[in-house]
């Protein structure tokens, strides 16, 4: 409706003196409030939100760094001890043979475990190869760094966990032979035991798969999981090749996770 000029004339009739003030203190509320709204939508977009710092431990991004910050001597040691990670809780020493150049995961894996892996994406790969103290078994371990967040890391977890996805001789990782060394026939053929571990506090996949030295083929790789069992009288078994594997990545996981706690660890 059009307004009548009586309207008109009240909206232009001279106010007293102390409604600018108040005006003056209106503006001023609205101008810091729309500070604070903006300040806090930066402070979303830069951080992702409170769901964002909630989900990505304290250090994660560090720690997905640390595949290029950190010694290679640091993440794969020239010898690595097992106290007690032998048959029979027999102490082994292991000595690495070749460590491979960082690489993408695309030809490093197989295509199914590259699928299951897929979630958490690869943002690179490190790989080793050791041999034990009489160079009869050779191990290839690795570690997956990945682009995930924590939610995902225990997402593909739950997922290996509940669906036994480290047993399944499809999704064995590879291994990697290095010319002019005891690993030198290492192979796919020559894969005997494996494990895979999906961990949650650092974004990191880690695996090693064990064969035997002289390169000879082996008709039913166990893991190690089965492998270690007692009892069990598969060659991989009885050869030890499960707790090669498991022993080897066993340890290369704790020397990642001291490395990445100074990251990890919030502050005291």
């Amino acid at each position: 409706m059009p307004e009548t000029p009586a309207e008109t004339t009240t909206r232009l009739r001279p106010v007293r003196t102390r409604r600018p003030a108040r005006v003056v203190a209106a503006a001023a509320c609205l101008v810091l409030g729309l500070g604070l709204i903006g300040g806090a939508v930066t402070g979303s977009w830069l951080t992702g939100g409170a769901d964002a710092e909630a989900a990505a431990p304290t250090g994660y991004a560090e720690a997905r760094g640390l595949w290029h910050s950190a010694p290679v001597d640091t993440l794969f040691p020239p010898k690595i001890k097992g106290d007690g990670a032998g048959p029979g809780g027999a102490d082994r020493v292991w000595t690495r043979v070749a460590v491979a150049p960082d690489s993408g995961c695309a030809k490093a894996l197989d295509p199914l475990l590259l699928k299951a892996l897929q979630p958490v994406g690869c943002l690179r790969l490190l790989r080793a190869t050791y041999s034990d103290a009489t160079t009869s078994s050779v191990t290839t371990v690795g570690m997956i760094f990945t682009e995930a967040d924590a939610p995902a890391m225990k997402a593909l977890r739950a997922r290996f966990t509940n669906e036994v996805l480290t047993d399944r001789t499809d999704l064995m990782p590879r291994t990697y032979p290095a010319e002019g060394t005891v690993a030198a026939g290492f192979g796919d053929r020559q894969r005997a035991s494996w494990t895979v571990s999906v961990l949650t506090d650092v974004p990191v996949v880690v695996y090693a798969v064990s064969g035997f030295a002289d390169g000879r083929t082996v008709a039913d790789p166990q893991p190690a999981s089965r492998a270690t069992t007692a009892g069990a009288t598969n060659a991989p078994a009885e050869a030890g090749l499960g707790h090669e594997a498991e022993g080897i990545a066993e340890q290369v996981e704790r020397g990642l996770r001291r490395t990445a706690r100074p990251a990890t660890e919030p502050p005291r």
